[in-house]
């Protein structure tokens, strides 16, 4: 990623392509996807300990992994459908859970320092700055991957010197990338500069950790190992996964309301790991897969410098 800091971006303007582009049947349901994503918010703000630092995005000891020696999956987690027939004990079979879901709010930092909502499709200059803020409806794990002028991938998110290297989310608690509470304040933006190029950015979220891709201790020690910055880069089988996994179906709903400040209810929502109510402003933007059964949602953003 071309950037001037770690975490930064050249300049660009964004653009919503690949699975924000919606078929016209799929735009027919368009407010039934936001509804259905901001309905499992809950009604009022979860109660947080106000000694809470920020979220904790290591896996929580309740979540299974495989033991050890164990063989790992050679793919992204399969998108199975459910089915209606009972098992051999007569009984219903079981409920999968909810379509997945994901949420994505575009901030552009303005004259006096503040996060103004923007759209997607505005265009940027040099010196602008971005933050992107994301929200799942369900618990899982993030990876954010990203491509310069359709070269090589490489992952910014989970990374070694971020959130313990960890990228568990947690349903409807806010994720900010870059975060606003960085050390310094030139990480707490992408900032776009002087140079052109196109930054594809790649959003996979999915109900179990990926396999072969490191996080935590392995991505930690994968890192010690390197100069830094240090950023792992996906082997070709599994870039390809995430690729075919791109052309998977999703519904989406975008809102046309921008210039709105964030609220200190999600700044401290992602800055402190309190989940977000029906209450608090909704994402701009809502992609939700179309399966109940799937177990990945993976989508794209553009972001573009003429």
């Amino acid at each position: 990623m071309k950037a001037k800091v770690k975490i930064s971006f050249g300049a660009v303007v964004v653009l919503l392509l690949g699975s924000f582009v919606l078929p016209a049947p799929a735009q027919q349901d368009e407010e039934n996807v936001r509804g259905a994503f901001l309905t499992s918010r809950p009604k009022e703000k979860p109660a947080k300990s106000s000694s809470a630092a920020k979220p904790v995005r290591r896996r929580p000891k309740t979540v299974s992994t495989s033991s050890p020696g164990s063989k790992k999956p050679d793919s992204m987690p399969a998108n199975p459908t459910s089915s209606s027939t009972p098992g051999k004990s007569g009984k219903e079979p079981k409920v999968l859970a909810q379509r997945l879901g994901l949420g994505l709010t575009l901030f552009a930092r303005d004259t006096n320092g503040l996060a103004v909502r923007v759209d997607p499709s505005h265009e940027f200059r040099n010196g602008d700055n971005v933050r992107i803020l994301l929200e799942t409806n369900a618990d899982g794990y993030l990876y954010i991957f990203n491509t310069t002028d359709g070269g090589e991938p490489s992952m910014i998110y989970p990374g070694a010197e971020i959130d313990d290297a960890g990228n568990y989310i947690q349903s409807h608690v806010p994720f900010e990338i870059p975060s606003s509470t960085a050390e310094q304040e030139r990480l707490r933006w992408f900032r776009f500069d002087e140079v052109a190029g196109n930054e594809r950015l790649y959003f996979v979220f999915t109900r179990e950790p990926l396999p072969n891709v490191p996080i935590e201790d392995d991505l930690i020690a994968y890192c010690r190992e390197r100069k830094s910055p240090c950023a792992w880069k996906p082997d070709t089988d599994t870039w390809a996964q995430v690729q075919q996994a791109l052309n998977a179906p999703l519904k989406t709903n975008k809102s046309q309301t921008y210039g709105k400040k964030q609220t200190a209810s999600e700044h401290v929502a992602s800055s402190r790991g309190i989940g977000l109510s029906q209450k608090d402003p909704e994402p701009s933007l809502i992609m939700m897969a179309v399966s109940t059964g799937s177990q990945s949602l993976v989508t794209s953003l553009d972001l573009i410098h003429k």
